[in-house]
């Protein structure tokens, strides 16, 4: 885990929600076709923020490279979910670090 990634990963706000929303995605994502358990459909945030699929893509990859997000594909789809263990590892280094 790279704290410093992280933290860049978590400089932007759009990011933060991402994360929100996948926190309770029966809430956030609930129109979603696929079952929630396989994760959330990338174009399911493009729908929620109304971003355009690059940059949404982009973010994405930005919490994918920095850890807190896993990816999965099937087919053309690539489905996300919460890394909850580095998550967790960070929120616990920070607290024993600030």
């Amino acid at each position: 885990m790279d704290k410093t990634e992280i933290l860049k990963a978590l400089a932007h706000p759009i990011r933060i929600s991402f994360l929100e929303w996948m926190r309770e995605p029966e809430q956030h994502f609930s129109d979603q076709a696929h079952p929630l358990e396989m994760g959330i459909c990338a174009k399911q945030f493009e729908k929620r923020c109304g971003l355009s699929q690059s940059t949404v893509s982009s973010h994405l990859a930005a919490l994918e490279k920095a850890g807190l997000l896993k990816s999965d594909r099937v087919g053309q789809w690539a489905f996300y979910s919460r890394n909850e263990d580095t998550i967790a590892t960070f929120l616990t280094e920070l607290r024993s670090t600030l």
